[in-house]
């Protein structure tokens, strides 16, 4: 693939992520900036807050679908040929759902998006994976009742998946990457969890 082809897809997979499904579902449903409440965060867990569980389900699954779609254009126009290209292609629909550029670059933490964008990205392997990270949050969710703490202990879980199941380095790099950035993007969670404020799921 031609170097400009393949930064036209990344540049496509970061608009694909940047769509700010909870915040347009906020201004839709009761016309408040999601934003401004909570957490500040536009994710399906300040949507939970504002909205309630069925329009928290409805943005992670439209999240995880950004994800999913942004890999399946890439792999259409033959960036799965390398690993490199489709992992930046992955890595562009997480960045975009974080900082979208139409809410002036303040988005996400990305947790619902990269579920949505590993699972596509080394079929079938990666489908395995998410499932096993998807168990992992479940487990700390549920012992826990926080899911901040879920969120990043299963996303840190899964560069160590990739490894243990010898995937092409670009994959493994990319889940690290996506994992450190779930986990800067919850700094503010992290220093609620250490003062013994952060949130509980009732």
């Amino acid at each position: 693939m031609e170097t400009r082809t393949a930064v036209l897809f990344i540049i496509i997979s970061y608009f694909i992520g940047s769509l700010p499904t909870g915040y347009l579902a906020a201004k839709f449903v009761k016309g408040i900036d999601i934003r401004t409440i909570g957490s500040g965060s536009i994710g399906a867990t300040n949507v939970r807050r504002l909205l309630g569980q069925g329009w928290a389900v409805f943005v992670a699954l439209v999240d995880m679908l950004k994800g999913a779609l942004a890999l399946l254009l890439a792999a259409h126009a033959g960036t799965a040929s390398s690993p490199e290209l489709l992992a930046l292609s992955a890595f562009a629909v997480v960045i975009g759902h974080n900082y979208p550029i139409w809410l002036k670059f303040k988005g996400g933490k990305g947790v619902a998006t990269t579920y949505g964008t590993m699972f596509f990205v080394w079929p079938y392997n990666s489908f395995a994976i998410v499932l096993m990270c998807g168990a992992v949050w479940y487990g700390v969710m549920k012992a826990s009742r926080y899911v901040s703490l879920a969120s990043m202990l299963s996303l840190a879980c899964m560069p160590i998946f990739f490894y243990m199941l010898d995937a092409p380095l670009a994959f493994t790099l990319l889940a690290a990457a996506l994992a450190a950035l779930s986990i800067f993007r919850h700094r503010s969670n992290i220093v609620r969890l250490i003062n013994g404020n952060e949130n509980k799921v009732k």
